[in-house]
C-alpha cells in the first residue's frame, strides 16, 4: 500500500551528519563519461532492452558528431525485479560518478530512486516507468522516455466508451504501476459516464490458486468486460487460468494493456515489427483469441525499418524470447536521447563535469555501505534542463518533451487477436481520439475530438464472433431480480395482486403485462421475482419504492411509476411506455330549461348596456340624417318612431332606411360590427347552455385552479402533493388525501361545501378509468400541464434500462403496445370526453373594449357634425349681416329673446344664438341652400314648414 521501508531508511541515513557545505571537486577535460541504466536483465522487457541499449550505445560512441573526443560508458546492474535490489544497485551505480541513469525499468523501483535522484541531483531517464503519478513536480529528475500509462488509460476509456459499455472489470497487479494505472482509468471512465464496477488485484508472486480464486470471484460479477493490467512476466498466467474457467469465450471482453504486445512481439507471434520467430507456439493465439491488445505506435519510418533489420541480423530468428518490441525502441532513443543532453552539457560547460561530497553522507561505526562513495552532481539541473529541451527524430519517431514532461504526441496501435494471428482495427492518439487513420496522417489535420470522427475497423470477438458483446450478464450468484412492484388499493388495472393459478406470478395488471412483454424480447433471460410493496388496501408511497431501488434493497421498480425530476436524480428510467400529464377533474351540473333561458348568455349589466347603445346608436343616427336624409325628418312622434325602429332592425340586419351622410356611414359600419359580435357571442352561449353541462365549482383550468382557495383532491401515495405544493405554491391545507375512485366520487360530489374538494388533480390513466364508470357527472376541465410518461425504474448505470428501453419501442411500433393498454384499459359505457365545458354567463368584462369603440365613434361624430354645423351657420349669418333689411329682421329676432340676451357682453352678441342654430340643424339643407340665395334667414316657421312639407311628401 506505502513505500517500501527502505526509502526511509535512506533518508535517515541522508540526514545523519552535522550541515556543513559539500566541498567540491572539478574534473576537467573530460574524455569518458558515465551513465548507469537499472533494469532486470531476465524480463521480457529486459532481455529486449538490453540488446536495444547495446546497440545504442555503439552508435553513439562511432558517431563523431555527439560527444567527439568522448567516449559514453555504461554502467549497468541486474534490478531482479525487486524494489530492494533495485536501491542497492542504484547506489553501487551512484558510487562511480555517474551523471546520469537510465531506468528504472519498474515504476515502483522509480518511486523509490527518484527520491535518491533528488537529493544527489542526478537524472533518471526510464524507458519503461509508466506510473502515471511519477509525472508529478515531486519527482523533479525523473523523467521517460515513453508514454504515460495515463494516455493508454484514456485509450481504453473511449474504446469502452465507442462499444457503449458502462462498467468495467480491472484486473490489475497491486504494486504502484497497477493500482495507479487502475486509479487513472477509473477518472477517465467517470468523464464518460462509464466506471470500474470492480476492482481486484494481485501480488507479483501470486501462485496459480490466488489467481483462479481472483478469476471466480470476478466471474460471479454482473460486468463482463475485463481490463487487464499486469507485468509482461505474468500475464498470460491469468489468460490461461481464464480459459480453463470457460472466461475466453463468447459474451467475453478482454481489453489488454500493453504488456501483452510486448510479450508477443518479443516471442515472435508476428504481431508487429515484421519480426517472427521459428519457434512461434500457435496455442498462444487460441488463448487470447479475441483480446483488444494496446501497444504503443511508432511510425513506419527508414530509422525504425533499418533499426529492425538490424535486429534481425543479430539474432537471426533464433533467440526465441530476446525479441524485438516497442520497449526495445524506447531504450534505443532513451542512450540518444540522454547523449545529445549531455553532448549540449559539454559544450556548454567547456567539456567538464563537477561532483561535490556531502559531509552528511558518511559510513557510520565502520558500515561497509560506502556512502561517502556518493556524490553530488553539481551539473544535474544543467543536464536535466538539455533532457527536456533536447528535440530528435528516433526510432520511435520524433522525440520531445511536452509542457507536462511527457513525450509529445502519445499514440497506441488497436490490435484484434485472432486465432491465426492479429489484425490492426484502428489507432488512437491524444491528438483525434480513435481512428482507422494513421495518426501521423492526423497531425497534418485540423483538431477533431467529436463522435462522428471516431471508428474502429470491425473485431472478431471472443468465441470467434462478430457480434459485439453486451459487456454484461446477471451475477451469477442464482438470485434473480428483486423487482418491486406497488400493491395498491384502488386502480387495480394497472397493478395489482396476481393469481398463481390464473398468471402463473404474484402481480398482474397493465403494468406487468408491459414489462413481461419486454423481457421476451430481450436476447437474453431475465430470472424475475416480484416483491410486493403495500399490504392491499392503500396505496404505498411511491417515493420509497424508489428510495429502495436507489439503496440496493431492490433491483428494480415495476408499476406505475411517472418519470420526474427528482427520481432521475436517484435511479435509471426506461423509455415512457405510456403518457401520463395531470388534469384537472372537476363535477358537472345539469341545468334544466325554463321559459327565461334565452336570457342567460348575458349578465344583467350586460343587457342594459346593450339596450343603452341601441338607443344612442340610433340617436346619433338620427341626428347625423336630419337635416340630409328625408326617412329622419316627420313629426316628432314619427321621427321618434323611425330612431327606435332603425336601432334595433340592426340588430337583424333589417333596416330599411339608408344612410346618406358620411358620419351616419361612419357610425352605422361600427355599429353592425358590434351587433355582429354580440349575436354570434349570444347565440354560441345560448347553445352551450341549452345543451351542455356546466361545472358546479367554476374551476375551468389550471389558473382558475390556483387562484381559488377551494381545497383540492389528490390520490395518496402519487407524487402529485408534492408538485402541487412545490411547483403551485399550493399550500398543503388545501390538499385532501383520496385513495379510491369511491373516494374521488364522493368528494367531487359533496363539494367544497359540504367537506369535499371543488377538483382532483391526478394523472391522466387514472381519470380515464374514473371517467369510464362516473361520466356523466363529472369531466376533465383545460389540458394536461405536464408531460410526464410512465416507466420501469433500474438502478443507476444498470444495462437493463436501455434494452428494457429498445423492447419497449419494439412493443411500440409492433401494435403490441396498444393491445395490451385496450385489453386491461378499455373505457367501455363511457361516451366522448371531447364534449366542451359551458362557459358561465358572458358579462360586460368581456365586451367593454368593443363598446368603448363604439362609444367613442359615436361621440367624435356627433362633435365633427356639429363643428361643421356652427362654422356653416357662421358663414351663413355673416354674408347675410350687410344687408339692412338683414339687420332689421335680425334685431327682430334678438327682441324676441329676451331682455337677458341685451345684457349679453358685446363679444358675444355678435354670434348666433343656440335657437337659432337648432333651427339651422331642423331645417333641410335644401330648402337653407335655396333662401342662402334669396338672402332670408331660417324660422322657426319655415322649420315647420319645412317639416310640414316633408310629412306631406310622406
Amino acid at each position: 500500500m506505502g513505500r517500501p521501508p527502505l526509502l526511509f531508511l535512506l533518508l535517515i541515513i541522508l540526514s545523519l551528519a552535522p550541515i556543513t557545505k559539500p566541498q567540491t571537486t572539478n574534473t576537467q577535460n573530460v574524455t569518458s563519461i558515465n551513465i548507469g541504466a537499472l533494469y532486470t536483465f531476465n524480463s521480457v522487457i529486459g532481455r529486449a532492452a538490453r540488446r536495444a541499449i547495446d546497440m545504442a550505445l555503439e552508435d553513439v560512441n562511432s558517431d563523431h558528431t555527439i560527444l567527439p573526443g568522448t567516449k559514453l560508458n555504461l554502467i549497468s546492474q541486474d534490478t531482479n525485479c525487486s524494489g530492494f535490489l533495485a536501491t542497492v544497485e542504484a547506489l553501487q551505480v551512484l558510487e562511480k560518478n555517474v551523471v546520469a541513469i537510465i531506468g528504472p525499468q519498474s515504476s515502483g523501483g522509480s518511486h523509490i530512486l527518484s527520491q535518491v535522484a533528488n537529493s544527489l541531483q542526478v537524472p533518471l531517464l526510464s524507458f519503461s516507468a509508466t506510473d502515471p503519478t511519477l509525472s508529478s513536480l515531486e519527482f523533479p529528475y525523473f523523467l521517460r522516455a515513453t508514454q504515460s500509462d495515463l494516455f493508454q488509460m484514456r485509450a481504453i476509456a473511449d474504446i469502452v466508451d465507442f462499444f457503449q459499455w458502462r462498467e468495467v472489470t480491472a484486473i490489475y497487479v497491486d504494486d504502484d504501476y497497477g493500482r495507479n494505472g487502475i486509479a487513472a482509468l477509473g477518472d477517465e471512465l467517470a468523464q464518460r459516464r462509464a466506471k470500474i464496477s470492480y476492482k481486484v488485484g494481485f501480488g507479483q508472486a501470486a501462485d496459480l490458486t490466488e489467481i483462479t480464486d481472483l478469476l471466480l470471484r470476478v466471474n460471479l460479477l454482473e460486468s463482463r468486460v475485463y481490463v487487464l493490467h499486469v507485468n509482461p512476466d505474468s500475464g498470460l498466467t491469468v489468460f490461461s487460468m481464464a480459459q480453463k474457467l470457460g472466461m475466453t469465450g463468447s459474451g467475453y471482453v478482454w481489453i489488454v494493456t500493453d504488456w501483452l504486445a510486448a510479450v508477443l512481439d518479443s516471442n515472435g507471434y508476428g504481431l508487429g515489427y515484421g519480426y517472427e520467430s521459428v519457434d512461434a507456439d500457435p496455442n498462444v493465439f487460441n488463448l487470447i483469441q479475441g483480446s483488444i491488445v494496446l501497444r504503443r505506435h511508432t511510425p513506419d519510418s527508414d530509422l525504425r525499418k533499418k533499426f529492425v533489420s538490424r535486429w534481425r541480423n543479430k539474432t537471426g530468428n533464433t533467440d526465441s524470447g530476446s525479441g524485438l518490441n516497442a520497449y526495445s525502441l524506447y531504450a534505443y532513443d532513451s542512450v540518444w536521447l540522454m547523449a545529445r543532453a549531455i553532448d549540449q552539457y559539454l559544450k556548454t560547460t567547456g567539456n567538464s563535469v563537477n561532483f561535490s561530497t556531502d559531509p552528511k553522507l558518511r559510513d557510520v561505526n565502520g558500515s561497509t555501505l560506502h556512502l561517502a562513495m556518493l556524490k553530488i552532481f553539481n551539473g544535474g539541473k544543467g543536464l536535466l534542463q538539455n533532457l527536456l529541451s533536447t528535440n530528435f527524430t528516433g526510432v520511435t519517431g520524433e522525440v520531445q518533451f511536452g509542457p507536462s514532461r511527457d513525450l509529445i504526441q502519445p499514440a497506441y496501435d488497436i490490435i484484434n487477436v485472432v486465432s491465426t494471428g492479429s489484425r490492426l482495427i484502428g489507432y488512437w492518439s491524444n491528438y483525434s481520439g480513435l481512428s482507422v487513420v494513421s495518426p501521423e496522417v492526423l497531425y497534418q489535420q485540423p483538431h477533431n475530438l467529436s463522435g462522428e470522427s471516431r471508428k474502429l475497423y470491425d473485431v472478431m470477438w471472443p468465441g470467434e464472433t462478430t457480434q459485439q458483446p453486451r459487456g454484461w450478464v446477471f451475477p451469477n450468484n442464482g438470485q434473480p431480480l428483486r423487482i418491486g412492484v406497488p400493491n395498491k388499493g384502488s386502480f387495480k388495472q394497472f397493478v395489482s395482486r396476481g393469481s398463481y393459478s390464473e398468471t402463473n406470478s404474484n402481480a398482474s395488471g397493465y403494468c406487468i403485462d408491459v414489462f413481461n412483454a419486454a423481457i421476451k424480447l430481450l436476447p437474453y433471460p431475465v430470472p424475475c421475482s416480484f416483491v410486493l410493496i403495500g399490504n392491499g388496501t392503500g396505496n404505498p408511497v411511491y417515493n420509497d419504492i424508489i428510495n429502495m431501488v436507489a439503496q440496493n434493497k431492490l433491483d428494480a421498480a415495476v408499476g406505475d411509476f411517472a418519470i420526474i425530476k427528482n427520481r432521475t436524480k436517484m435511479v435509471d428510467f426506461t423509455q415512457p411506455y405510456a403518457e401520463a400529464g395531470m388534469v384537472i377533474l372537476a363535477p358537472l351540473k345539469h341545468h334544466s330549461s325554463s321559459a327565461w333561458a334565452f336570457l342567460k348568455p348575458f349578465s344583467l349589466p350586460m343587457w342594459c348596456v346593450i339596450g343603452a347603445f341601441f338607443i344612442l346608436v340610433g340617436f346619433v343616427i338620427w341626428i347625423l340624417e336630419h337635416r340630409r336624409n328625408d326617412e329622419f325628418r316627420g313629426t316628432p312622434r314619427e321621427q321618434i318612431a323611425t330612431m327606435f325602429w332603425f336601432s334595433f332592425s340592426t340588430m337583424f340586419f333589417a333596416h330599411r332606411q339608408n344612410t346618406v351622410s358620411v358620419l351616419g356611414r361612419i357610425v352605422l359600419i361600427v355599429w353592425l360590427c358590434v351587433v355582429l359580435i354580440i349575436t354570434s357571442s349570444y347565440t354560441a352561449s345560448l347553445t352551450s347552455i341549452l345543451t351542455v353541462e356546466q361545472l358546479t365549482t367554476g374551476i375551468t383550468g389550471l389558473d382558475s385552479l390556483i387562484a381559488s382557495h377551494d381545497p383540492i383532491g389528490y390520490q395518496v401515495g402519487k407524487f402529485v402533493k408534492n408538485y402541487l405544493m412545490e411547483e403551485l405554491s399550493i399550500p398543503e391545507s388545501r390538499l385532501v388525501p383520496l385513495s379510491t375512485m369511491e373516494d374521488f366520487a364522493d368528494a367531487l360530489k359533496r363539494g367544497p361545501q359540504g367537506g369535499g374538494v371543488a377538483a382532483i388533480v391526478d394523472e391522466r390513466p387514472y381519470i380515464d378509468i374514473f371517467l369510464s364508470t362516473y361520466c356523466n357527472d363529472f369531466r376533465i376541465v383545460g389540458q394536461d400541464f405536464t408531460q410526464e410518461g410512465w416507466g420501469f425504474a433500474f438502478q443507476r448505470d444498470s444495462p437493463l434500462s436501455v434494452d428494457l428501453s429498445t423492447a419497449i419501442l419494439t412493443l411500440s411500433e409492433t401494435g403490441e403496445l396498444q393491445r395490451i393498454h385496450d385489453q386491461w384499459l378499455s373505457t367501455k359505457g363511457c361516451g366522448s370526453q371531447d364534449t366542451d365545458i359551458g362557459a358561465n354567463r358572458l358579462s360586460l368584462s368581456s365586451f367593454w373594449g368593443l363598446f368603448l369603440i363604439c362609444g367613442a365613434v359615436c361621440l367624435l361624430a356627433l362633435i365633427v357634425y356639429f363643428v361643421k354645423l356652427c362654422i356653416h351657420y357662421r358663414k351663413y349669418y355673416k354674408k347675410n349681416s350687410d344687408t339692412r333689411e338683414d339687420h332689421a329682421a335680425l334685431a327682430n329676432n334678438m327682441l324676441l329673446c329676451g331682455k337677458h340676451q341685451q345684457n349679453q357682453p358685446r363679444h358675444l352678441a355678435s354670434f348666433p344664438s343656440f335657437q337659432n342654430l337648432i333651427e339651422l340643424w331642423n331645417t333641410k339643407e335644401e330648402d337653407l341652400k335655396k333662401r342662402a340665395t334669396s338672402g332670408e334667414m331660417p324660422s322657426k316657421s319655415s322649420g315647420n314648414g319645412s317639416q310640414t312639407s316633408q310629412h306631406s311628401m310622406d
